[in-house]
């Protein structure tokens, strides 16, 4: 099933979760102003993770930030958040009043080209609020984004247009995986914002 519309879509999945595609809700210019700031101010780092026992770096870049110093391990790895800067917090605002939900953290992922994407996975981890909202704002290139059912192995994919959110909740991480897939037909970079809630 594939979605490539930028009409705003109540729930994309059919059953067992709530995953709101919202369509573009950054104009060109806001994309292009928050790309750059984001560029230049934000601490990406390759990401790490522990596979078999190794300690790898992956292509990809990441960042995490929050309202206080949060820790957030994932991978098997442990991060310490540093703190929100002046556009995150006027991103997140903008998010949180599309959304209607709150968030108090951000993971960031710079995708350098289509060559870089994410295996399948859910963000379950134990300090994140259960079923809580997670917000993915997307800046840069448009990438596919799919879905896979744990279950039934059903697939859901949609295109994650530039300056488009897109909401996970309610059993989405429980029932699902989700994934960016590598392509050859994009050779730009891709920078996505997800705001999420850490439990203290």
């Amino acid at each position: 099933m594939d979605l490539f519309s930028s009409e705003r879509i109540k729930n994309i999945l059919p059953f067992d979760g709530v995953t709101n595609y919202y369509g573009i809700i950054l104009n060109a210019k806001q994309c292009a102003f928050y790309y750059q700031k984001l560029l230049e101010t934000i601490q990406f780092k390759n990401d790490e993770a522990i596979v078999f026992g190794k300690k790898i770096l992956t292509k990809r870049k990441v960042a995490w930030y929050g309202e206080s110093e949060y820790s957030y391990t994932y991978s098997k790895v442990t991060k310490t958040a540093n703190i929100f800067t002046k556009e995150l917090l006027e991103l997140k605002e903008i998010v949180e009043q599309e959304s209607g939900e709150t968030y108090n953290a951000c993971l960031l992922n710079l995708y350098h080209s289509g060559d870089e994407g994410m295996a399948y996975h859910s963000d379950g981890e134990k300090m994140l609020k259960k079923d809580g909202a997670i917000a993915s704002l997307s800046l840069g290139a448009a990438r596919k984004f799919s879905f896979k059912h744990k279950e039934n192995k059903q697939r859901i994919d949609i295109i994650l247009e530039k300056g488009s959110l897109l909401v996970m909740k309610k059993g989405t991480q429980t029932n699902w995986l989700h994934r960016l897939p590598p392509t050859k037909k994009v050779n730009s970079p891709r920078i996505n914002l997800t705001f999420r809630t850490i439990e203290l």
